[in-house]
């Protein structure tokens, strides 16, 4: 029988974290780094990388780009690989939720969302998929969200991207997983990321939002720890093509 203990171990792995300037992503970046993994986080924001990257320490290295633009992917790829070597678990943290009412929805804005949302997860992890088969060992992780099945005021670009974050990666499962590589997504609830701010800012709401819940209280950036490592890990060896909402029990209301 496996050491439990060791099947959350991701020591000597290389994980590829987007969207680690802050939030949810940072905090995933963090506790892959203190599980042992190398990590490279990827965002746009260079003074906030740096700040990751001082906290971390040598396990970590940074990657300054807009994994959005699709012209680059390639680079980008080259860059990633280029501390530790090619990726062995890439986390997709970064997203926008530009908060258009349907009514006014923009061109601009709906582009930008699911550029950012979709389809940088859908390329980056494609570029990434080669290596990831020639070791028989991957792990994509997808960001969903509460919007992945319930509409939101405001969020009909952005629940459309999670939306389609839901089946990308039942897709992604079933077209990398004979290879060793799982895909699945986490779909968190309320947590206090710049994301999120206009919700926190509101204590009326977010209170509302607490209630909605089952355990009765929004998340802290600790909760996503657990999840994190789990499908990061040979503990969800058996896991693929899932989404893992992490809401404190919001979507079973």
């Amino acid at each position: 029988m496996d050491n439990a203990s060791s099947l959350f171990d991701v020591s000597g792995k290389v994980a590829c974290v987007t969207g680690a300037s802050s939030g949810l992503g940072r905090r995933a970046a963090i506790v892959l780094a203190s599980a042992g993994a190398k990590v490279v986080g990827v965002a746009r924001r260079a003074g906030a990388l740096e700040s990751f990257q001082n906290e971390v320490g040598s396990a970590a290295a940074a990657v300054v780009a807009d994994v959005a633009d699709r012209s680059g992917i390639e680079q980008l790829v080259a860059d990633i690989s280029a501390p530790f070597g090619a990726p062995d678990i890439v986390l997709h943290a970064a997203g926008v939720n530009t908060r258009e009412a349907a009514d006014d929805v923009t061109d601009a804005g709906w582009d930008q969302t699911l550029a950012l949302n979709l389809t940088a997860p859908f390329f980056l992890s494609q570029a990434l998929v080669p290596a990831m088969k020639a070791k028989g060992w991957g792990r994509i992780v997808n960001f969903a969200s509460l919007q992945t099945t319930r509409a939101f005021p405001g969020g009909i670009a952005y629940g459309a991207s999670k939306g389609g974050i839901s089946q990308l990666t039942r897709a992604m499962a079933e077209a990398w997983s004979p290879f060793g590589i799982t895909a699945n997504a986490i779909g968190p609830g309320f947590f206090p990321t710049e994301l999120t701010a206009a919700v926190f800012g509101d204590e009326d709401r977010a209170a509302r939002n607490a209630a909605q819940t089952c355990v009765g209280r929004n998340g802290t950036l600790q909760d996503i720890d657990g999840p994190v490592l789990f499908l990061c890990s040979d503990a969800s060896r058996y896991v693929t093509g899932q989404v893992l909402m992490v809401d404190g029990g919001f979507t079973a209301k």
